[in-house]
């Protein structure tokens, strides 16, 4: 929300400063994002060129005399130096004092020689005054600029801009009215905003209104509608337009500025129709199938049902609340206009706005809720502004469908101020303050009971008052006071689901891989390639043609991601994310889940090319390594996992496999990836990823202490024995490994995998599978005879599980 100091001070009478006025929003909860204070643009005057010859030693200097006011120099022409290829005798332009400071490059001017020619100044361009980009030449203004006046002041850029950022539930604040109202409670002032006088209508209004809202509640809660004869369309003034460029909007002509003057000045949009260009009366209705309206931005919006519109007998000529149509809009022809005031439902506002994609000044203020007892007065202002700048007569007003102001009031316990915030606050200052708002507050006994005013529809109960009462009061008043200590041991305070993400991301990102966040809305093409593209997860109205659905996986984002980097030459890259993605519509189809990818010869141990070679190609044994790193830090019981191949369907058939928890569960997913899948995302060169599936990690089981047990070292040597077993190619190492450390698990604390072999010595079909047992003896050293026992019974079990014999 923008508006100029001076704008303000229509509403506001008050002799504050404009740094104590930003100060006082910001305390009462308008808090000031921006001020653009172009003041320090005074020292600036407005000169004219009197003479430009050529600098004696520069081709592309010119050497002016330049007159800049009867206080300047004596009255005397001024030498100055300028290199502006439009710089000619007679311009006015805009002269840079020595002593002026030049924001567009940072200087200050003085005095100086330039190519042995003293310049006693600088003509500017707009860049330099940082007004735009434009830099080709030095302002040039009109002829009748008044020569020696400060060019903020010509210019009317001595307003200050100020912008204030505003919470969804203030929609008074979305009227500089209600700014004023709200800076005058705080005592920065006396408001003097007027209600508007009623302006009397000569004859009845020619164009009828009618509801129909035949299936449901009505749309439109209220509607008055006016035709003003005789009117002269043209530029509106001049106050008016810088006034509305200042907050950025462009002037059009003077019927359709004095709507979008009034929907920042009081809050109130309006619309207006050329009366020539409606046939018949005017109906607001539900939009039907097949509709579609060319509106005032040039785009021709498919209306749908549910969807409130203004139409005549030619068919939809406004989408309600929201935008008007380009047939029935106002321009310099136009000498008969209907103005339209009316109360709009908000939720259909904000859904029509949502699905068809417009944002607009009336759909921001209609869809939080406008202020209903304003809409009838406002059509009075809007149509004597009408009159007094483009002239004509008005009818009669045409008003329908409008019922009572529904009157909120509520009750506030002396006592709940200092309940809520811990600050006492005298009754009568709470009554006051509530007063001040226009609450209108009554006291009885120990309470205050109050009338929620119309223009506050975000006042609800009791704690909304005390809100109102602490913001004009000071929230910086409430004395700061620690959290309470307890004698016992602090309890968990991150939920699990919250400490799983924690320290999946630490393990992550302590393998070397860096934190990315990626959007969860991707294409329809990349979501079918990952498992997703149902109909139910598409997004009705999405925000590019690229993001039109909710995304299966982290994995196409991180793929695209590392392939943006490697298009700019960082192609050893290694990403991860950890957050949510959806499987369906449901609340159990959304999951929580830790995915990464690495590309080129990003590995554990980085990559890239050094001296002693260049590092491999990242591949599925890195993944499954980052994987089991994320469980293990997750909490998951890795000793007890089990991996099978393949994977889904994304990644290589023969590269990737799951990581499971018995039979069913499925912990994690990770590979390389299908070749189909990198040309569907455009992206190439080796890559490998994985997802970890934290919410399928099983909850630990709760112990009667966390403190961790008395740590047992044995006193023994460990003893490290060497297996190798012949077993059939389809064989899993995994089953080979569980097998060994099932033969006696009192001894057998470690089996580890360190050769695979295949080779027509063994047979077609066959491979030999080499594993090392580490035997760690507790209570003695064992003998050979124990230490022959164990590896037979280690034999004998890989025999049983896998099939396999001992190699000789």
């Amino acid at each position: 929300m923008k508006f100029t100091l001076s704008w303000l001070k229509e509403h506001l009478e008050t002799d504050a400063s404009l740094s104590e006025i930003a100060d006082r929003l910001t305390a009462i909860g308008l808090e000031v994002e921006g001020i653009d204070d172009k003041a320090a643009l005074r020292p600036f005057r407005i000169a004219r060129v009197l003479t430009a010859e050529r600098h004696p030693d520069a081709d592309k200097l010119q050497v002016l005399t330049v007159q800049a006011g009867e206080d300047v120099n004596g009255g005397q022409p001024l030498q100055v130096v300028c290199g502006a290829p439009n710089a000619r005798a007679g311009m006015v332009g805009v002269l840079a004092l020595p002593g002026a400071y030049v924001p567009g490059i940072d200087t200050t001017i003085g005095v100086g020689k330039i190519r042995g020619v003293e310049s006693n100044g600088m003509m500017c361009s707009e860049r330099e005054l940082q007004l735009s980009e434009e830099h080709n030449g030095i302002i040039d203004l009109p002829e009748d600029a008044p020569v020696g006046t400060p060019f903020a002041d010509w210019a009317a850029l001595a307003d200050p801009v100020i912008e204030i950022n505003l919470t969804p539930n203030r929609p008074d604040a979305t009227a500089i009215s209600g700014i004023a109202r709200d800076l005058a409670a705080s005592g920065l002032g006396r408001l003097k905003t007027e209600t508007p006088e009623t302006i009397p209508g000569d004859g009845a209004c020619p164009v009828g209104v009618r509801l129909e809202f035949p299936d449901g509640g009505p749309l439109c809660l209220g509607f008055g509608l006016r035709l003003v004869r005789g009117v002269r369309n043209g530029p509106s003034p001049d106050w008016m337009q810088r006034r509305l460029k200042a907050i950025g909007l462009r002037p059009i002509n003077a019927l359709v500025d004095i709507t979008n003057y009034l929907t920042f000045d009081r809050g109130r949009p309006l619309h207006v129709f050329d009366a020539a260009k409606v046939t018949g009366d005017l109906v607001v209705r539900n939009a039907r199938e097949g509709e579609s309206l060319l509106a005032l931005d040039g785009r021709t919006y498919d209306l749908k049902p549910g969807m409130c519109v203004i139409a005549d007998d030619a068919g939809v000529e406004s989408i309600a609340g929201i935008m008007g149509g380009e047939h029935s809009g106002c321009d310099d022809a136009t000498t008969d206009v209907l103005i339209e005031s009316a109360l709009w439902e908000p939720l259909n506002v904000a859904r029509t706005g949502r699905a068809l994609g417009i944002i607009t000044d009336a759909r921001y203020r209609f869809e939080r809720g406008v202020d209903p007892a304003f809409t009838l007065p406002g059509l009075e202002l809007a149509t004597r502004l009408v009159v007094e700048l483009c002239g004509g007569t008005p009818s009669e007003v045409v008003a329908t469908g409008f019922g009572e102001p529904a009157q909120k009031r509520l009750s506030l316990p002396l006592d709940e101020v200092e309940r809520l915030t811990g600050l006492a606050v005298p009754a009568d200052e709470q009554a006051d303050i509530l007063d001040r708002l226009g609450f209108a507050p009554t006291r009885t006994g120990e309470t205050i009971g109050v009338i929620v005013p119309t223009w506050r529809p975000d006042v609800e109960g009791k704690a909304d008052l005390v809100e109102e009462v602490m913001r004009l009061k000071g929230v910086d008043r409430i004395a700061p006071s620690p959290l309470p200590r307890t004698d016992a041991v602090a309890g968990r305070i991150l939920t699990l689901p919250q400490i799983r993400d924690r320290a999946a991301r630490r393990a992550l990102a302590a393998r070397g891989m860096v934190e990315a966040v990626t959007y969860s809305f991707i294409s329809e093409t990349e979501a079918r390639a990952f498992g997703g593209g149902a109909a139910e997860l598409a997004l009705e109205n999405p925000i590019a043609a690229d993001m039109s659905d909710m995304r299966p996986s982290l994995l196409p984002g991180l793929l695209k991601a590392a392939g943006r980097n490697a298009a700019r030459g960082f192609g050893d890259t290694a990403l991860f994310e950890v957050a949510g993605v959806y499987r369906s519509d449901r609340p159990d189809g959304q999951r929580r889940v830790a995915g990464g990818i690495r590309r080129g010869t990003a590995g554990v141990s980085g990559g890239g090319r050094a001296w002693n070679g260049t590092a491999p190609s990242v591949g599925v044994f890195d993944a499954k390594a980052d994987a089991i790193a994320a469980l293990e830090a997750a909490g998951a019981p890795v000793e007890r996992l089990q991996v099978e191949a393949p994977a889904s369907d994304w990644y290589h058939p023969g590269r990737s496999g799951r990581i499971k928890l018995g039979p069913k569960v499925v912990l994690a997913e990770f590979g390389e990836f299908h070749p189909k899948v990198l040309r569907t995302l455009d992206v190439s060169g080796a890559f490998c990823g994985f997802e970890v599936f934290l919410d399928a990690i099983p909850e630990p089981r709760m112990k009667p202490t966390r403190t961790k047990p008395v740590l047992q070292l044995s006193a023994f040597q460990p003893v490290r024995r060497d297996f190798a077993f012949v077993v059939d190619a389809g064989v899993e190492a995994l089953k080979l490994v569980r097998a060994a450390e099932g033969a006696d698990r009192t001894l057998v604390t470690e089996v580890r995998v360190f050769d695979v072999f295949a080779g027509t010595s063994l047979g077609e079909g066959r491979k030999s599978i080499a594993i090392e047992v580490t035997l760690q003896p507790t209570d003695r050293t064992l003998t050979d005879e124990e230490l022959e026992a164990v590896s037979a019974k280690i034999v004998a079990q890989v025999e049983k599980a896998t099939g396999g014999t001992l190699r000789a």
